[in-house]
């Protein structure tokens, strides 16, 4: 707050949100895994570790809890006769694997041949992001989000490109960081027309 202002800070006004109550199960699994690992979780600065492990996760896993479908349910028919590639491409995303839980950090590209009606374009990164905020493998995710656009909007064609690195490749195991790996999934024209197939991946960037 200035001296000239007798308005108090907003930031003095409103309370920060109530935090997510961690079951005590899932804390002393935590505990465990601490424990496990070779350090102390009664220690100072593992002490409230649990609870804040336990609300990430329910976060990183917040996709569980959603229809991705449901972000594809309102479209829009009046296009003025469009009807070319949509595309929507550099979207970020993170994702944890199934196997080790490690995270998996990303961009994807998804396009769509629109028929006769389109979707707004945050839309496509909403169903992404439902996917990918569960316990995931690429393959999977791709495949996921492919077949969650065909299903629901009926499209010509649909093509997702997902390029990611996997911190259970480049933290533990073999250790090789700087590996991206590339997953694809065409369907309609773009898997049955090899024209519209590498145009859709020119656009991409691939």
């Amino acid at each position: 707050m200035s001296l000239n202002d007798d308005t108090p800070d907003n930031g003095d006004l409103v309370s920060p949100p109530a935090k997510l109550p961690v079951p005590d199960e899932v804390q002393a699994a935590i505990r465990t895994l601490i424990r496990w690992a070779g350090d102390d979780p009664e220690r100072e600065g593992l002490i409230d570790t649990p609870a804040r492990v336990g609300r990430a996760w329910r976060e990183y896993c917040s996709g569980y809890r959603e229809d991705p479908a449901q972000h594809l349910a309102r479209v829009f028919e009046e296009v003025g006769g469009y009807n070319e590639i949509v595309l929507l491409k550099d979207i970020p995303f993170q994702s944890h694997c199934e196997h080790h839980m490690a995270p998996i950090t990303g961009k994807a590209a998804i396009a769509y041949l629109p028929r006769d009606r389109v979707v707004g374009i945050s839309k496509l990164a909403r169903v992404l992001h439902g996917f990918a905020r569960r316990l995931q493998v690429q393959e999977r995710l791709t495949a996921e989000v492919a077949d969650c656009i065909w299903d629901h909007l009926q499209p010509q064609g649909v093509a997702v490109v997902i390029e990611a690195v996997h911190g259970c490749m480049t933290a533990r195991g073999v250790r090789t960081p700087g590996v991206g790996m590339i997953t694809s999934r065409m369907m309609g024209t773009f898997l049955e027309d090899h024209r519209s197939r590498e145009e859709v991946l020119r656009l991409m960037g691939y």
